[in-house]
């Protein structure tokens, strides 16, 4: 009986999850919609039943303290004051006399036009809106709680905290005691105790905005209170470019273009190709760390290294690694294109032993020498825009004989949630299955979990689901995934996506050989099954070292031993 309720409650689940997409592609393809009205009613109703495990307690009264916190790591600042959202293409707003603002963990430029607007330039694709919509849709969820909870029921009047909450606020500086006299009113108000207020004020302020909390709950509730006495209502629109472009690879296409002009100009083009999706830091360190500082870190040893490049504080130490990679075969592509993916290109043929510690085996001429291509992140649908790019025949200058790319390998590398385990674990996937539909893409994995033995950390092997957007997963749809005969392991946005381009371009449009190796691993960033292992609870910190660098070296030995 018990299996009966679990199944059931995950298709509840699934149902809310397809809703939700459906909701947002009309809402759309519509232009419009105010997130207090019928059309916000409909995406607020859908993530309550969903009740995502990242979003906490957004479906109980109390206000959820650490999905407030991640979410506007993933929204812009100030968007919380802001009664006009307007969601656009690329088009031209970096010419202005507009500051980027850029969210923490989002790599996306935003522009606030006035007091009431801000402006959000989508450039990777539909992904992007689902987590911007996703986001919203919680934010405005927790504002209209807030809007609730300080009016006074059949009337336009305000409760005491809320009015003293305000005084406080309006203030240019607050002393100590008035700042702790306003988080005392914003905890009655919020439902919280004053530890937990306190906690939240400390992760969100800054040097520049020290009581950034307390705003952000005054506006919260201000809007809200505004919408709910008759004021002007909070709306979300979708500029006519960004409908008309979306799905068209604009920024894939230029965004690949640029690095084929590259791979062409430095007679590259010719060479086997080997591609890692992966962060910016780890193949680079890998090959160049331990040569660049064995002056400035004497007897470290590599994870050591790694550990100290990973902190802020070490810049100068990065800058040493960098300058040797430069003069040793690095070609550095910072992106211009609007896909926000920084590639580094490394021409074996250029490095010399005494910098690197890797080997290209003796005897092969330097024109059959590897390229090591490594590309950032993709984020969702954004991959198959890239990848399915970046793999098509380049013509030089449009026109002319197509050159076809000699692409050895593609390897992926990537954080995901876990299901069965901790935070810096391991996932070796042997098939993607995608999230609400049937599409399934078993392949063969290079890596396995004999790779990764005897390193003191877990590793998993078997299915991954890519999901739509992280921070729409709860347990019941997870334990489902898990427990059931899909058996899967963990889930990601990008498996499925990179797959699919591989596929169409390897075995149907063959514009890359049939036999290109492909390899995945993925290092656990959170167990969305565990209370207090989700994303919401915070980054893996330096656990991520070892399992990145780990994961990097077997790609890379994989490489230069073939």
């Amino acid at each position: 009986m018990e299996h009966v309720k679990d199944t059931t409650r995950a298709q509840e689940s699934t149902n809310a999850i397809e809703r939700l997409y459906i909701t947002m592609r009309h809402l759309f393809n519509r232009g419009f919609y105010k997130p207090m009205g019928v059309s916000g009613e409909t995406l607020k109703n859908a993530l309550l039943q969903l009740r995502p495990e990242i979003y906490g307690t957004v479906a109980e009264e109390k206000s959820e303290l650490n999905g407030l916190i991640y979410v506007l790591d993933r929204l812009p600042e100030g968007i919380e004051q802001c009664r006009f959202i307007n969601l656009t293409s690329d088009e031209g707003y970096s010419k202005t006399h507009f500051e980027p603002i850029i969210p923490p963990k989002r790599r996306r430029n935003c522009y606030r036009i006035d007091h009431e607007q801000m402006n959000i330039e989508i450039t990777r694709g539909r992904s992007d809106i689902y987590d911007i919509l996703t986001h919203l849709t919680f934010l405005f969820t927790e504002s209209e709680k807030l809007g609730r909870k300080v009016l006074i029921e059949d009337t336009h009047r305000t409760i005491r905290d809320w009015q003293k909450l305000e005084e406080l606020v309006e203030k240019t500086k607050l002393t100590q005691a008035e700042r702790e006299r306003a988080l005392v009113h914003a905890a009655n108000i919020l439902g919280r105790s004053y530890v937990e207020t306190m906690n939240v004020y400390d992760k969100l302020a800054t040097r520049k905005n020290p009581e950034r909390f307390l705003k952000i709950v005054y506006w919260l509730g201000k809007l809200a209170v505004e919408e709910e006495t008759g004021g002007p209502k909070r709306t979300i629109t979708f500029s006519t470019l960004l409908r008309e472009r979306l799905g068209h690879h604009i920024h894939g296409e230029r965004w690949a273009n640029t690095i084929k002009h590259t791979l062409h100009k430095h007679n590259l083009l010719h060479r086997p190709i080997h591609i890692i999706s992966a962060n910016m830091h780890s193949v680079v360190n890998s090959f160049y760390a331990q040569k660049a500082l064995s002056s400035a870190m004497p007897g470290k040893s590599p994870l050591e290294i790694y550990e100290a490049l990973s902190s802020e504080k070490n810049l100068s130490l990065r800058k040493k690694v960098i300058d040797l990679a430069r003069q040793n075969g690095m070609i550095y592509i910072a992106d211009d294109s609007g896909t926000s993916i920084d590639v580094q290109i490394f021409d074996m043929a250029k490095l010399h032993k005494d910098a690197c510690c890797y080997e290209v085996p003796a005897g092969i001429p330097d024109e059959q020498k590897p390229v090591i291509f490594v590309m950032d992140y993709a984020f969702g649908e954004q991959a198959y825009e890239t990848i399915d790019e970046l793999l098509k025949p380049f013509k030089v200058n449009g026109r002319g004989k197509s050159l076809f790319l000699d692409v050895a390998s593609i390897s992926i590398m990537g954080k995901a949630g876990i299901l069965e385990g901790g935070k810096g674990d391991l996932m070796i996937p042997s098939a993607h299955i995608f999230e609400g539909t049937a599409d399934n893409y078993p392949f063969k994995n290079e890596l396995c979990a004999e790779d990764f033995k005897d390193y003191g950390l877990k590793v998993l092997e078997g299915t991954m689901v890519t999901v739509l957007g992280t921070s729409l997963q709860n347990k019941d749809i997870l334990t489902f995934f898990n427990q059931s005969t899909w058996g899967v392991i963990g889930l990601e946005m990008e498996g499925v996506h990179y797959q699919k381009a591989i596929q169409s371009a390897s075995r149907i449009r063959k514009s890359i050989r049939e036999d290109v190796k492909v390899r995945y691993a993925y290092y656990a960033s959170d167990n969305p099954l565990e209370t207090g292992s989700t994303l919401a609870s915070g980054g893996l910190g330096t656990q991520g070292v070892k399992p990145t660098y780990l994961i990097t070296d077997k790609i890379l030995k994989q490489i230069f031993n073939t």
